[in-house]
């Protein structure tokens, strides 16, 4: 059976992140954000609808979007889904469906300067490795002509 599990998400955050560290100095954030949905009733009348998703971020990305991100700030979050069960001092069985982020987009400073305006901002790829490509053609300069046929991988 076919199965895909991915969430893209633009938002602002609805709390500052709280950052731990668990056993080997793992990052975990953990953040609100708030998704809103523009639409027309069928009278014409416009309306607003606010969802609010808790995210969970861990290791590197976790510690990023702890440092730079505040509460009102703009963010584009990917991730999946995932689903916490638990029962309560009651015994009552819960459930609780949240975020887990992947990858990240800052989109703006959220306080009203022009950098929101721009849709400017830093991005972290958990899945990209530095490329090697450009830390060996970064010679200060350097005007060496390289061939694809010079690498050796």
């Amino acid at each position: 059976m076919a199965s895909f599990n991915r969430v893209i998400l633009i938002g602002n955050l609805t709390r500052d992140p709280e950052v731990r560290f668990a056993s080997g100095n793992n990052a975990i954030c953990k953040f609100g954000l708030a998704v809103s949905r523009n639409f027309t009733t069928r009278d014409g009348e416009k309306r607003e609808e606010t969802t609010f998703v808790d995210i969970d971020a861990f290791g590197k990305v976790g510690e990023i979007l702890g440092k730079y991100l505040a509460k009102g700030r703009p963010v584009m979050i990917e991730g999946r889904l995932q689903l916490d069960s638990w029962e309560n001092k009651d015994g009552e069985k819960r459930n609780k469906l949240k975020v887990v982020c992947e990858n990240f987009q800052f989109l703006g400073t959220g306080r009203g300067g022009d950098d929101e305006k721009s849709g400017s901002g830093g991005s972290f790829e958990r899945t990209s490795p530095p490329s090697r490509e450009s830390s060996s053609r970064s010679g200060g300069g350097s005007s060496e002509n390289f061939d694809d046929e010079d690498i050796p991988f």
